[in-house]
């Protein structure tokens, strides 16, 4: 910020400090969180402290912009550092660092040979799995109610156990516009490529948004970098590899924002995430968590993830692919049957997933749609497990269609493959006709209908799929956290 200025000087006794004794410098280079620094006009600073005071945030003068060409840090009338802003900033040659991508190489997992129930205990397995399984222990350890602004809240339906894709905040009291807040996170994919682990995590960011009806022309995001030290050293031989794996991510980044006219207005990065532990060295898989914010024209029509009710109609939103790379039934598999991760990771497609979410978006503000979900960790059979969650019901679907999608498509891709730009809609019985023409020219697929017993059944026209009781898959899914730990 001194930099546009053109210097800049502080005062660090006037800083507010966690606890006393602390030097001057440990003050100046403290990196303390929850904090940031805003420039303000002089003539606005008591307007903009009496506004910090109204929302009970701590607000401290620190110093001031200047012209000078320094950057001065005092403690009271001592001076401590008196620095050049061009050193500062141009002092220091910037790093050329050398990046060499070579795709990995994964073997497939062994597919164990199962029938339809046998099917339904590996949907179980995979919905007991930490990825997957639910959060609620977690989430309900804090207060997502405060000053009762939440609309759409974690979790939903008749028992308000059914896990939300995002959450929709109504923070003017008496108007009908809101706030999304949602997030994507896909850290297996880095296994294979950081650059479908980026786009699949802005993606399900988006995508999640837009299940709760979110303005696309209103949203903004920011990136959290936590990554492996990527720079060739001793403890890092292969720092090359680590920093194309970056390069990679961020030109993912840069490819799918753009698309998506997503702007990102901030973020974080926390590069060097390694520990050597008894002698071996520990680092954290490449990894973005991206975060949306954006506004909804009103909450009225805020869409929850969870089925309303016996008889409506199930319909899956977006293409399904044969992409099972580094997915959590890919890894499970690995681990109980052996074999690698490897296959196809899921690839994305802007321009048609964008399409589809805006005309979802319509079709939500004309009162068309009963609940969205997105499809992600597990594919499609655990998001459907997780919508039925929420009406307390089973389905019987028919996935026959998908498979035209892909003529390498197998069962268990179209299970539980993770294709992005996927999502779960239901719609009343009236409204199927006027959402189907709402969703004209999209992949549309009609899968069939909430049912109203237990019974959770997926066919293939007339295969018999999957075939499992909705109250044990509930069982196994709650029960891996309850308590906080697996």
């Amino acid at each position: 910020m001194a930099e546009l200025a053109g210097g800049a000087t502080i005062d660090l006794s006037v800083v507010p400090l966690k606890q006393v004794g602390l030097s001057p410098w440990e003050i100046l280079v403290s990196e303390s969180q929850e904090r940031m620094t805003i420039g303000v006009k002089p003539e606005d600073c008591a307007e903009f402290e009496a506004l910090a005071e109204l929302h009970e945030v701590e607000a401290t003068a620190v110093g001031e912009f200047t012209d000078s060409g320094n950057f001065e840090v005092r403690y009271g009338d001592t001076t401590v550092a008196l620095l050049p802003i061009e050193f500062l900033h141009d002092g220091l040659p910037q790093l050329e660092l050398v990046s060499e991508w070579v795709p990995p190489e994964h073997e497939s997992p062994n597919f164990p040979d199962v029938d339809a129930e046998g099917m339904g205990d590996v949907l179980a397995s995979l919905m007991a799995r930490p990825n997957v399984a639910s959060k609620e222990w977690w989430v309900r350890s804090y207060d997502h109610e405060v000053i009762g602004q939440t609309v759409i809240k974690p979790f939903c339906g008749v028992n308000h156990d059914a896990p939300g894709d995002a959450a929709v905040i109504a923070p003017l009291h008496g108007d009908t516009r809101g706030a999304v807040i949602s997030c994507g996170i896909t850290p297996r994919y880095s296994d294979i490529d950081t650059y479908a682990m980026v786009a699949a995590s802005v993606d399900e960011a988006v995508r999640n948004a837009v299940c709760v009806g979110v303005d696309l022309d209103m949203i903004a995001g920011l990136d959290n970098f936590c990554w492996p030290d990527a720079i060739v050293s001793e403890k890092t031989p292969d720092g090359k590899y680590k920093l194309a794996q970056l390069v990679r991510a961020n030109r993912a980044l840069e490819d799918v924002c753009r698309a998506y006219r997503l702007p990102c207005i901030s973020g974080k990065d926390s590069m060097k995430n390694d520990v050597t532990f008894d002698g071996e060295k520990i680092s954290v898989p490449p990894t973005l968590l991206y975060s949306l914010i954006g506004n909804h024209h009103d909450v009225r029509k805020a869409v929850s993830s969870d089925f309303k009710q016996a008889g409506d109609t199930i319909y899956l939103l977006g293409e399904t692919h044969q992409e099972l790379g580094a997915s959590e039934l890919s890894c499970m598999l690995s681990e109980s049957h052996g074999g690698g991760i490897g296959g196809q990771v899921p690839s994305i497609d802007t321009e048609r997933n964008i399409g589809l979410y805006r005309a979802l978006s319509a079709a939500m503000s004309a009162g068309l749609v009963a609940s969205a979900h997105d499809c992600s960790d597990g594919g499609l059979a655990t998001a459907l497990a997780e919508s039925c969650f929420g009406v307390d019901s089973g389905c019987t679907v028919d996935i026959e269609r998908l498979f035209a999608d892909d003529e390498g498509l197998d069962s268990w891709g179209a299970l539980f493959g993770e294709s992005l730009g996927r999502i779960i809609v239901s719609a009343a019985p009236e409204d199927s006709e006027a959402f189907e023409a709402a969703m004209a020219g999209h992949a549309c697929h009609h899968l069939g209908v909430v049912g109203e017993g237990d019974e959770f059944v997926i066919d293939s026209g007339d295969e018999h799929l999957l075939r499992a009781d909705l109250g044990t898959l509930r069982e196994g899914w709650k029960a891996t956290l309850d308590g906080g730990a697996p």
